[in-house]
């Protein structure tokens, strides 16, 4: 009788023992997929990716429609990968970069992506773990960037503020739709507590930058959420200080704040100034 039970308990060990090394197999292997899911690439400085980040309340989907839209009208493909930021810093990725894309689209949202100047500066620094940690994968050399309404005040906090810091990677070309640099003031005159601190550190923002400001309008007043001069407060901040600044309005259909992504005269400016451009710093960084 006990020779049967000492049986008994062999087995249902050796089942146990084998249950759990099943699952670490199956734990194993779903993050190396994962991991894959993550790249498919090695590191390459001749990439020049097209750095994203959506405005407030917006997730990392919120870009799809102008990728989608571009690459229909354009018959292009580009590698998506996506980036969230955790408020406890954690980033967690989806989508992959293949080896012979050299132009992927890399689009950084935040979990906590709120509205507000304080949230702003905090996604401004998850922004710069997501920013480090794909330098450090990828390598790259260069870059080009875009920013959608609050998105376009992280890059530039991100510019000022942290970005001197990679020596060895420079920012071509920025584009930015419903900029909002001044909050919702709609005079010059009455500057809000953000707009003062990044004209005070401009000195900071990078001298080969090239960057266009775009600002749809219903009635040349502001695109239904942020007034025209909020977007043209830039001047005050780019203005002098890079190489070349560009404040370009765009008005008629499609020209509300969230429906510019739509529309057809932004996309033939951002296919013509980030996505052409990109491919020439592809090509020259190769040589």
């Amino acid at each position: 009788m006990r020779k049967h039970n000492k049986s008994n308990s062999k087995r249902r060990y050796l089942t146990i023992t084998s249950i759990v090394i099943l699952l670490l197999i199956i734990l194993l292997y779903s993050w190396t997929q994962h991991k894959n899911s993550i790249s498919t690439a090695k590191p390459d400085p001749t990439m020049a990716p097209i750095i994203m980040i959506p405005g407030s309340d917006a997730d990392n989907n919120v870009l799809d429609g102008l990728i989608n839209n571009v690459n229909n009208r354009y018959k292009e493909h580009h590698d998506v990968l996506k980036v969230t930021v955790s408020t406890d810093n954690h980033l967690s990725y989806s989508g992959h970069i293949s080896s012979e894309k050299k132009n992927p689209y890399i689009v950084v949202g935040f979990e906590n992506n709120q509205d507000g100047l304080e949230n702003v500066k905090k996604q401004t620094a998850w922004f710069n773990i997501a920013f480090n940690d794909l330098q450090q994968k990828y390598h790259f050399k260069t870059f080009n960037a875009f920013g959608h309404s609050n998105g376009s005040l992280i890059w530039t906090y991100f510019l000022e503020d942290y970005f001197q810091k990679y020596q060895r990677v420079q920012i071509k070309h920025l584009m930015t739709v419903g900029a909002p640099y001044n909050f919702e003031e709609k005079s010059h005159s009455e500057r809000t507590e953000m707009l003062d601190q990044l004209i005070k550190n401009k000195a900071n923002l990078p001298k080969s930058l090239s960057y266009y400001s775009i600002a749809g309008t219903e009635q040349y007043t502001d695109d239904g959420i942020v007034p025209l001069s909020s977007v043209d407060a830039g001047k005050f901040i780019y203005q002098d200080q890079i190489k070349h600044y560009m404040f370009i309005t765009l008005t008629g259909s499609n020209a509300q704040h969230s429906d510019m992504l739509t529309n057809p005269q932004f996309i033939t400016l951002f296919h013509q100034f980030i996505i052409k451009s990109s491919e020439k710093m592809a090509k020259s960084t190769k040589k």
